[in-house]
């Protein structure tokens, strides 16, 4: 066993660095594993002939052609040789942290841990099934939010998983991505959950991304930003290729999660709010949460790509940056009066258009981008309490909203 005393070392200082092996193990390793199998009458000719192979395999293996892999015997890694994308440091190391910021998030996200059976749906149910439990127009949006959403936050996984994580060179950020990439998969069980507990059409509801026009065509939207990067043989490191990444991002964070989202979400809570459907709200409302915690970060991504990579952000290329803000607030807006061709639950179309062209402004300037819409302002001021972590019970009074994750386990 090793002993910091074998060490002839000042008080904080690491322990020499062990000698490169030049040479392959000795025979010793092989005798002693065949000496053991001996021992033991019953074993048979092959097992000892699989463990002599086995053993001899380790015994001669090389290391030194994985040098450059491992870059075994490199110097240590400073916090300014780390970098957002097309960093060639290594990947494993984790610390030191360049980017705090993106490791808090990581521990925000674990403390606020929860899971989708936790929510009681029971009223839900009994409302879903009595006919006058909900009118026409507030069916329409239940149906039409998880029928979209069911789908989405998979679509939203599925990159994060197939493209960004290869492609962000930064060990505290694809922390955050692992941790992101788990919520879109408890989101996905919510909706799925929401949806059995209902007792809805599961086919309806999970073609509806590709049989509703509204829903279709925010999906294909985000599809279309994915294509590129979802291709193993993609690569960074020329400006046209990072600049396909800062445009899947904006993509993703900027329009799918920080504009599609809005309407659906600003619905259910509305419902919420009125004491219907509760039990779907408050999954929507925990979820809308953890979103808002992916926007930040994938905000924060993309400018500090900007910030090491000025070259990238051109004139053109911040005019397509707009440009697909406002595709995408165009797209929700459709959605909204599909989903809203009446006034329902306090609000109407209108209102959440001006909305939602609130919701592009301050995307735009989170981008460093000038507002397109001036003067839009919020009719939904309650959406931002809903969003705060810290405020102190929800409007359904049935569980604290700063939900913590469990203790720590008994062995009694």
């Amino acid at each position: 066993m090793l002993n910091w005393d074998d060490y002839n070392v000042a008080e904080g200082d690491a322990p020499a660095a062990a000698p490169q092996q030049e040479a392959p193990v000795q025979p010793e390793v092989v005798n002693k594993a065949l000496e053991t199998l001996n021992q033991e009458e019953a074993t048979s000719a092959t097992v000892k002939d699989q463990v002599k192979a086995a053993a001899e395999a380790v015994a001669n293996i090389d290391i030194a052609p994985g040098l450059e892999e491992l870059e075994m015997g490199a110097s240590r890694i400073s916090v300014d040789e780390k970098m957002m994308i097309n960093c060639r440091a290594d990947l494993n190391q984790l610390v030191p942290f360049k980017y705090d910021w993106a490791w808090q998030k990581y521990l925000d996200g674990c403390a606020n841990h929860w899971m989708p059976q936790e929510i009681n749906m029971t009223a839900d149910v009994a409302t879903w099934k009595s006919e006058d439990g909900l009118t026409d127009d507030e069916r329409r949006i239940v149906m039409r939010s998880l029928g979209y959403f069911s789908t989405a936050d998979s679509l939203v996984a599925n990159n994060l998983v197939l493209g960004i994580y290869r492609l962000i060179t930064n060990p505290e950020c694809r922390q955050y991505l692992l941790r992101q990439a788990f919520e879109e998969a408890i989101h996905t069980h919510a909706y799925q959950y929401c949806i059995e507990s209902l007792g809805m059409d599961e086919g309806e509801v999970f073609n509806m991304y590709r049989e509703v026009p509204s829903v279709a065509k925010k999906a294909s939207w985000s599809l279309n930003k994915t294509q590129a990067l979802s291709d193993p043989n993609f690569k960074t490191g020329t400006v046209e290729d990072d600049q396909q990444v800062l445009r899947n991002l904006i993509g993703f964070y900027g329009v799918t999660e920080g504009i599609f989202f809005y309407c659906g979400f600003t619905q259910i809570l509305s419902m919420g709010r009125r004491n219907k459907m509760t039990g779907v709200a408050e999954q929507f409302q925990y979820i809308l949460r953890d979103e808002s915690m992916h926007l930040n970060f994938g905000i924060d991504v993309i400018n500090q790509i900007k910030l090491e990579n000025p070259h990238l952000w051109t004139e053109e290329f911040q005019q397509e940056a707009i440009q697909m803000i406002l595709e995408g607030t165009a797209l929700e807006i459709e959605y909204a009066r599909d989903t809203m061709p009446r006034g329902v639950l306090g609000m109407n179309a209108s209102m959440m258009e001006e909305y939602l062209q609130f919701i592009a402004n301050r995307r735009l300037t989170q981008l460093g981008l000038p507002e397109q819409f001036p003067g839009a302002q919020n009719p939904f001021p309650w959406m931002s309490e809903i969003m705060d972590l810290r405020k102190e019970k929800n409007f359904f009074e049935t569980r604290v909203i700063e939900y913590q994750t469990g203790g720590a386990l008994s062995w009694d």
